[in-house]
């Protein structure tokens, strides 16, 4: 049974089949929703079972698409892409889960998310690069008309700006995707990673339109612009889903294509996208410390633990120590998927106590620990994962970084003052919304109900989980890094 290509067209399918129903009424839109992404998380679990092989690409299928120019649909997994997956299917049945609420245009909004879906599954698991950029970029229509259909007051303009930002950075990746094709003739992504095909000049221009890409979707500074504006005016369900998933196609993209397929080049260049994840990582902690929206201060967290999946990408490019190279893509790897399942907490939580307040300033609030416990209770335990506390999901991952950042490069250990700055940042957003004396204004707001108990409990669990227990997600990782050869 082809279950990868199931997991990628199954939503697809799902959103297609609503709205060619006659009744596109709320219920039946959302009941379709939580059973797609339902079962299509069910299915990314039997692909788990599967399981994947210690080098090389596993449960591949491959139909020829476009022969006459060497495109095919070719799917895959590792241990870099399956964790990715199954992070992707989990978030948006929560996200299907959580969204059941929203009673606008619900069959348009249920649709564009299907799509999402496939759009992102079929981002980390397709092995041809022309299927790849065509998955990357249908990513980009759904989550702008998410942003502008269902956004709030601002949405047109941050829509345009992610649209823009995100399809002008894209195109560099055209060019290098060219590049490579011209080489080989194929857009067999293997092909391309078992022997890089480019060298010298050619593979240092195909490195730096990668970068350039990459840097913009992850968001890396100085490219990051677009994503406050884009996570503060989203709906709930688009800023989880475009911190928990779409902003690890850069990520991935960066060890799958720059690292994989230009290994020499990225060597070279390495301490520069060394330099470039330290001040990301430094940055996007500083600047979150700064506000006091706290959607805001989130959408800046994330730019500094991406820069730390960047930083973990580069150390791995610099040594020469095969050990020490899975050390810091294990925790790069790790980092991405602790990353989106923390920070889709906590803009659920956000985005549910926007719904109750419709208020996000942190100053607006006080003393709700006592009056909301379950909410308050959930915000700061997801918030002392993001700071990196031991025993939670965050930790493996950055402790690993920091390890090889801190044997092979160790003038980019600077970047664990971030880790201090991002803990003080959420000591005063807990301080500050849910200690102190109860402000007035809120003594009659009600703690989470059913629906969102059943959106945001799964996430809590898995960070307590990978932050006690990760060597259930780290075995499947190590085996793929460990046989990676560049």
């Amino acid at each position: 049974m082809p279950l990868l290509s199931i997991s990628v067209f199954l939503p697809l399918l799902g959103g297609v089949l609503l709205m060619a129903l006659p009744n596109k009424s709320a219920r039946i839109a959302h009941g379709v929703s939580i059973a797609i992404t339902g079962l299509t998380f069910l299915v990314t679990l039997a692909i788990w079972a599967r399981g994947t092989l210690p080098g090389g690409f596993a449960q591949v299928e491959e139909i020829a698409w476009i022969p006459a120019i060497g495109a095919a649909y070719r799917v895959g997994v590792d241990g870099l892409s399956l964790p990715l997956i199954l992070l992707t299917s989990l978030l948006f049945f929560l996200s299907a889960v959580y969204a059941a609420r929203i009673t606008d245009r619900p069959a348009v909004f249920v649709a564009l998310m299907l799509m999402l879906e496939t759009a992102s599954i079929g981002t980390f698991a397709a092995l041809d690069a022309l299927l790849f950029y065509v998955f990357f970029e249908v990513s980009l229509v759904g989550m702008y008309f998410m942003i502008v259909g269902w956004g709030y007051e601002e949405r047109q303009r941050a829509g345009l700006m992610f649209f823009i930002y995100t399809l002008l950075g894209s195109l560099p990746l055209l060019l290098a995707i060219i590049g490579l094709y011209l080489a080989t003739g194929s857009f067999d992504m293997r092909l391309w990673i078992e022997t890089p095909p480019l060298t010298g000049l050619a593979a240092m221009l195909a490195l730096i339109a990668m970068l350039f890409t990459f840097a913009v979707k992850i968001p890396s500074f100085p490219v990051h612009t677009w994503l406050p504006a884009a996570h503060v005016q989203a709906p709930t369900v688009g800023s989880v889903i475009l911190a928990g998933v779409m902003l690890k196609f850069g990520t991935y993209g960066l060890v799958r294509f720059a690292l994989q397929m230009t290994p020499d080049a990225f060597a070279q260049a390495g301490q520069v996208v060394l330099a470039f994840g330290v001040f990301s990582a430094l940055y996007g902690a500083f600047v979150a410390l700064a506000q006091s929206d706290l959607k805001k201060m989130i959408a800046y967290t994330s730019v500094n633990h991406m820069g730390y999946v960047v930083i973990g990408v580069a150390v791995a490019a610099l040594t020469l120590d095969p050990d020490l190279r899975a050390v810091a893509l294990n925790g790069a790897t790790l980092q991405m998927v602790s990353h989106g399942i923390v920070t889709g907490a906590l803009f659920f939580l956000v985005g549910m106590l926007q719904s109750r307040a419709h208020e996000r300033e942190m100053t607006a609030f006080g003393g709700l620990l006592g009056q909301v416990p379950w909410l308050g209770w959930a915000f700061v335990l997801s918030a002392f994962a993001s700071l990196g506390l031991p025993g939670l999901a965050h930790f493996p991952a950055e402790f690993q970084i920091f390890l090889a950042t801190l044997n092979a490069q160790p003038w980019a250990i600077v970047a664990i003052v971030a880790i201090v700055v991002t803990a003080g940042l959420y000591l005063r957003a807990i301080a500050a919304v849910f200690l102190g004396e109860l402000n007035e204004r809120w003594a009659a707001m009600p703690d989470l109900d059913r629906g969102e108990m059943l959106a945001i409990v799964p996430l809590l669990i898995l960070i307590i989980v990978i932050g006690v227990a990760p060597s259930w997600l780290l075995n499947m990782i190590d085996a793929t890094m460990r046989a990676l050869q560049f």
